[in-house]
């Protein structure tokens, strides 16, 4: 299991070593979950980094309150703890998606980041509609990620979303970043 890892000058060789197992046994990309990470961490890789807007979520995926219970921990209790021992968290997460996905498929950069971003999506297509301006039941969705809407047209599709963090992986794979 070695090869160039996206975002792996950022983080320990047992983060590195750990993510290319979870990987495997998921099984995707490891540089696609290291972009999901580094997507969701802001780049910092940091098990304690708090969402900006203020939802409650931390660590590596963003974790909400809700989703650390289920998973038997808090967002305080993840918080406090390593980068290397937050990636058991990250894999029993994903293991509960995976499901979603046909038998024997592996996890594509969409449908990880969809497991993180839009449950809903995961296994779905691309062109699956996530967020739309004209959802006059939830009009805040929309409005909160409207910076994925990449051709503007008021609908955030799976692919747009998974634009933003197929970027993400391609910066780091860029030489500095890779180990």
């Amino acid at each position: 299991m070695s090869g160039p890892l996206a975002w792996g000058a950022k983080v320990s060789p047992a983060f590195r070593d750990k993510v290319r197992t979870i990987s495997a046994s998921l099984p995707c990309d490891p540089s696609d979950l290291m972009a999901c990470m580094a997507w969701e961490s802001g780049r910092s890789f940091r098990p304690d980094v708090r969402n900006m807007a203020g939802s409650g979520a931390v660590g590596l995926i963003q974790f909400m309150p809700t989703v650390a219970q289920e998973l038997g921990a808090s967002d305080d209790a993840l918080a406090a703890m390593t980068a290397e021992a937050q990636l058991d968290y990250v894999e029993r997460y994903f293991a509960m998606w995976k499901r979603r996905l046909a038998p024997g498929k592996p996890f594509g950069l969409g449908d990880l980041y969809m497991a993180i971003l839009w449950p809903a999506a995961v296994g779905k297509p691309d062109d699956f509609v996530l967020f739309d301006v004209d959802d006059t039941a939830h009009p805040a969705r929309y409005r909160q990620n409207a910076g994925l809407d990449i051709d503007k047209d008021g609908k955030v599709t799976k692919a747009e979303a998974a634009a933003k963090v197929l970027a993400m992986k391609a910066e780091g794979l860029r030489p500095l970043n890779v180990r």
